[in-house]
């Protein structure tokens, strides 16, 4: 089993504060993928930050306090890459790879554009510049696992209040479609939804409105993954137990074994 686990911590060191390293030690997960680090490496000091048993890897925005992603393995990475090769997109610090022989894990932050229109625009340019790089990742051998905040929810059965959003970022019909065309056209493959067709399955939840209390929430993080591992996929859960963030861990297993 190659168990993966993704979670937008909204700042590293607030989910330190309130508990995800201890509960990530009892997990046994092959791969942890962290966005919204909210540091710089530097900052980060403390040993919980580079957790035992564990490869650990940072990128940073360049802007403080905004943005990053990590990556954690228990496996050696054969080549680690950070970046897509945007310089707009990757001074954000949004995405970081690593290469495990016969397949590839990616820890991802898509932008968000609910701030209002420059950020939406750059949301789009970001969505047009990251379908060209799915295009070419399917070209490798190996199969992969994108992990992290798509900052969309696709379909109406993925948010509460689908009637009052649909005109917000997040739930936009450019956006939806743009779902549309990784599933069906690019044939990447949900793997949450994939074995989990139930309905109040979300991820995030404002902290507005007492929404994570009445589960008024989206799901908006996804473990996206190549058509090979369509089968592989055993079980999922949004650990919901504890709150580390505003957002959940999304939790999946594989059917899985390395090949270096």
């Amino acid at each position: 089993m190659f168990r993966v686990i993704s979670l937008n911590a909204n700042g590293i060191r607030a989910a330190a504060r309130k508990g995800f390293f201890e509960w990530l030690k009892i997990q046994n997960a092959d791969v942890v993928c962290i966005q919204e680090t909210k540091a710089q490496e530097y900052q980060l000091i403390d040993k919980c930050f580079w957790p035992a048993g564990y490869y650990c890897y940072y990128r940073d925005a360049e802007k403080k306090g905004y943005s990053g992603v990590a990556i954690y393995t228990r496996h050696k990475p054969l080549r680690i890459v950070k970046g897509i090769g945007n310089l707009e997109f990757d001074n954000e610090g949004r995405y970081i790879e690593i290469c495990l022989g016969n397949i590839s894990v990616v820890s991802l932050y898509l932008p968000s554009g609910s701030s209002g229109e420059v950020r939406q625009e750059f949301k789009f340019r970001s969505m047009d510049i990251f379908r060209k790089h799915l295009k070419k990742l399917k070209r490798r051998k190996a199969e992969f696992i994108l992990c992290g905040d798509w900052n969309i929810a696709h379909k109406k059965i993925d948010i509460k209040n689908w009637r009052g959003n649909k005109r917000n970022s997040g739930f936009l019909p450019e956006e939806r479609k743009w779902m549309d065309d990784l599933f069906n056209i690019e044939n990447y493959i949900d793997a949450f939804r994939n074995i989990n067709k139930n309905e109040d399955q979300y991820t995030w939840w404002s902290n507005r409105g007492r929404a994570w209390e009445k589960n008024v929430g989206w799901r908006i993080d996804y473990q996206v993954v190549t058509p090979k591992l369509k089968n592989k996929i055993l079980n999922s859960n949004i650990f919901k137990n504890d709150r580390f963030s505003d957002h959940a861990p999304l939790i999946i297993d594989y059917d899985w074994n390395l090949l270096r």
